[in-house]
């Protein structure tokens, strides 16, 4: 299922408590960006779960060869689920739950808009793959001299890649909630499936900017490979693995709560399109100030306040 803000927006709400429901959600990004652990999730949740499935330490170990940097590229991405860029991504497609009457029609109304997803996630990811392997170690990523300001090349890269990620995501929160004019509206009418492809191409361009060291770790093999079928291959499987964590999430939502969850989101007029508008927001408004404003706080370029465990 896809909400439409064209379909969902109630003429009836006023636009300030529309405004209301922006300011709430981007205080709710902000707050995800204090409080928010990166070396937690990254080292004791992401590099644990690589090392337990690999059988050894996926960080100090090289990728011997192809074969290893394929395992090692979807395993990763299975352990870099709970990152900082994955977890705006289930907040921004948390909304897509199928309708239906049982739970065998919930789950086929729930697959071919995940299907589509996978699709524009791996050609993104493919494409950027094939850059990589044909570019080789010219790309920013084997930058390790610190201009002034201590930003490396691939910090700048991140900061802009996310920026504007979360600027598209936010933008497509207020057009949920009817606050400016839903650029996929015309091009959805004739191709149903466009919204969940281009959502899917957004969560595929987080490769561009990801700084997860185990994904870092991939990149610098696949770009000394000098093998862009290599590189598109790795990075398709890397987000692949990313994905199908979410995946089953999402099934299993649709399977629990499916019925109940549309009637009560039918049960007021406006009710899909705040929800849909603030799961938008809250990912898109935390994408951009954890990889911008809490970047240049952790160079002191800024302060940025983070919570004591931080």
């Amino acid at each position: 299922m896809t909400l439409r803000a064209t379909e969902t927006t109630p003429a009836e709400r006023p636009a300030a408590r529309r405004w209301l429901v922006v300011l709430l959600s981007v205080l709710a990004g902000f707050l995800l960006t204090v409080v928010w652990s990166a070396e937690f999730v990254d080292q004791t949740i992401g590099a644990s779960v690589a090392d337990t499935l690999l059988g050894h330490d996926a960080s100090e170990t090289p990728i011997a060869g192809i074969l290893s940097g394929v395992v090692f590229a979807f395993v990763t991405g299975l352990a870099g689920t709970f990152t900082a860029c994955n977890i705006a991504a289930m907040g921004a497609v948390a909304p897509l739950v199928g309708a239906g009457s049982s739970a065998g029609a919930r789950m086929a109304r729930t697959l071919k808009p995940l299907g589509w997803l996978a699709v524009g996630v791996l050609a993104v990811s493919g494409v950027y793959g094939f850059v990589v392997g044909l570019a080789g170690t010219a790309m920013p990523q084997f930058a390790n001299s610190p201009p002034a300001g201590g930003l490396l090349a691939r910090n700048i890269q991140s900061m802009v890649t996310f920026g504007l990620i979360g600027l598209i995501l936010v933008f497509l929160g207020l057009a949920a909630l009817g606050l400016v004019k839903d650029p996929l509206a015309r091009l959805e009418r004739r191709f149903p499936n466009a919204r969940m492809l281009v959502m899917g191409a957004i969560i595929g361009a987080f490769l561009i900017g990801r700084p997860f060291g185990l994904f870092r770790q991939l990149f610098r093999d696949a770009a000394a490979s000098h093998n862009p079928l290599y590189g598109a291959l790795a990075f398709m499987l890397q987000s692949l693995g990313n994905i199908v964590v979410m995946a089953v999430l999402v099934l299993l939502l649709a399977l629990a709560l499916g019925g109940r969850a549309q009637r009560w989101l039918n049960a007021r007029p406006g009710r899909p399109a705040v929800i849909t508008g603030t799961a938008f927001i809250v990912a898109g408004s935390f994408t951009a100030l954890y990889w911008v404003g809490r970047l240049l706080g952790r160079f002191e370029i800024i302060w940025w306040p983070t919570a004591p465990w931080v």
